[in-house]
């Protein structure tokens, strides 16, 4: 299947601005302008000296720099200010500057193309196989990125984010011994799209793009935030209070999918482990099940559409899956203390069972001081939360104090 409409159903993001008080270094003061500037859609310069709590001087001449280089410019409408008089509006004017985001999944991928004002320009997505190995699947990536491009004539890729369905050190830009990804191990991905497209390029878990762009829809007291994704494996991913990511020291927090679930047979998980969550009650579990008690082959699709029609073994399996899920994540609820626990994947999609029953499990084993404000719901952004966490690193990357004299001099060399 391929598509080519822009989405559009994304809620505004929130996006990561300075807090505190900061330098007077210039990437630092520039960068702090533009993420307020990006967050909000336009801010008034009273409104950029109290965010950043420096002198309105050297406000005014930093915003001059980004204003002259094309970043901002006034947008032309006032609102007034708390001292009673009219003040101008600064918003992010340069639409050629776009984010391209990679969404590979065991079966299927999607590439879009969105500008820093979280516009999605175009995107396209097909069916894939991941186990056809890196080298062909990312050729059609790239491929289809430059299809992309080639349809934004104007367009200037400022960064690439992909997220990919295994564990990343997100440090070199390479999947570590991905259970489901055979070949993928070690391969160079960042490497090869950086030479292909130029730009930063930022790889990592699918499940902790995911919860990104999740926890950047929901409102701020609604954080920590963990996502459980239920899919061909299971994963997990933790927002802070402070809205970033806990990746964990080399980038493999969240791999809960690996957690042991005593009381069964010795299932051996495509880890090598035996009793994994993920052998007993991914997607790939249940469906696997069902077609055993049945004595054939029943493909995830199959087994989706079962639940979604309400047949009674299909559904059986998903009740049975979700007290096992449950069991795990009140555990995690105990060691993260999250306000808001989502639970994601196609099996969301078929059937309310899952989510009902990771529910009663968490609130019949987790202490109630854990439970007393807990707040468990599907997926807020569906298909769009991947998307929306990878457009989310890749404004904070292109607009974050590291990268943002690099932005400004692409800005002046696509002029």
């Amino acid at each position: 299947m391929n598509s080519d409409s822009p989405s559009g159903t994304m809620p505004r993001l929130r996006i990561g601005v300075a807090t505190g008080r900061l330098t007077t270094e210039p990437a630092t003061v520039m960068s702090a302008i533009a993420l307020a500037v990006a967050n909000a859609g336009s801010v008034t310069k009273p409104e950029l000296v109290r965010q950043t709590q420096l002198a309105r001087a050297t406000v005014d001449s930093n915003l001059n720099t980004l204003i002259r280089s094309g970043l901002l410019s006034p947008v032309g409408e006032s609102r007034t200010s708390r001292y009673g008089r009219p003040a101008e509006t600064i918003g992010l004017t340069w639409h050629d500057g776009v984010v391209l985001i990679v969404d590979l999944s065991p079966h299927h991928v999607r590439v879009v193309a969105a500008d820093l004002s979280q516009r999605v320009c175009a995107q396209r997505s097909w069916d894939e196989d991941i186990k056809t190995g890196p080298e062909a699947v990312i050729e059609h990536v790239a491929a289809r990125l430059e299809a992309l491009l080639a349809e934004l004539p104007r367009a200037v890729p400022l960064a690439l984010v992909a997220s990919i369905p295994g564990p990343v050190d997100i440090h070199r830009g390479v999947a570590v011994r991905p259970p489901i990804m055979p070949g993928w191990d070690e391969y160079p991905i960042r490497d090869a799209l950086l030479e292909r497209f130029g730009c930063p390029v930022f790889i990592d878990n699918d499940v902790n793009v995911m919860a990104l762009g999740e926890s950047r829809a929901l409102p701020s007291e609604e954080l920590p935030l963990l996502v459980v994704k239920v899919g061909t494996g299971i994963g997990g991913g933790l927002v802070g209070s402070n809205g970033d990511v806990h990746r964990g020291a080399d980038g493999s927090a969240g791999d809960i999918g690996h957690l042991p679930v005593p009381g069964h047979d010795g299932i051996v998980c495509k880890c090598g482990n035996r009793d994994c969550v993920e052998a007993i009650a991914s997607l790939d579990a249940m469906a696997r099940r069902l077609g055993e008690s049945e004595d054939k082959t029943v493909t995830h699709l199959e087994f989706l559409e079962r639940v979604r029609t309400g047949e009674g073994n299909a559904t059986s399996l998903v009740r049975d899956a979700a007290a096992q899920i449950g069991d795990v994540v009140a555990m995690l609820v105990h060691v993260y203390n999250p306000a808001h626990i989502t639970i994601a994947g196609t099996i969301t999609h078929a059937s309310d069972d899952l989510l009902a029953g990771v529910r009663s499990a968490v609130y019949r084993r987790a202490l109630p001081l854990a439970t007393r404000n807990l707040i468990i719901t599907h997926s807020v952004l569906q298909a769009e939360s991947v998307v929306a966490g990878g457009l989310v690193l890749g404004i904070e990357m292109v607009l974050g104090p590291q990268q943002i004299f690099a932005t400004l001099e692409r800005i002046s060399s696509s002029a």
